[in-house]
């Protein structure tokens, strides 16, 4: 995979959580909303957000100080 593949992956990545942060935002604000989309939604973001560490991680060099 390269950098700008790479790159681009965790662009979407990031915008998928941000989506999911809003739709959990208004989920949790409606008394009368699924409680468990929402725990599956929180998951799910929990899920991208360990996807986008490992990814930065890829794309930042570890540096010896």
């Amino acid at each position: 995979m390269t950098e700008k593949s790479l790159s681009d992956d965790l662009e979407e990545l990031k915008i998928e959580h941000r989506d999911l942060d809003d739709v959990i935002a208004h989920l949790i604000d409606d008394p009368a909303s699924d409680r468990i989309l929402l725990q599956r939604l929180k998951k799910r973001k929990l899920a991208l957000k360990d996807q986008i560490a490992k990814m930065q991680s890829l794309l930042v060099p570890d540096i010896i100080a």
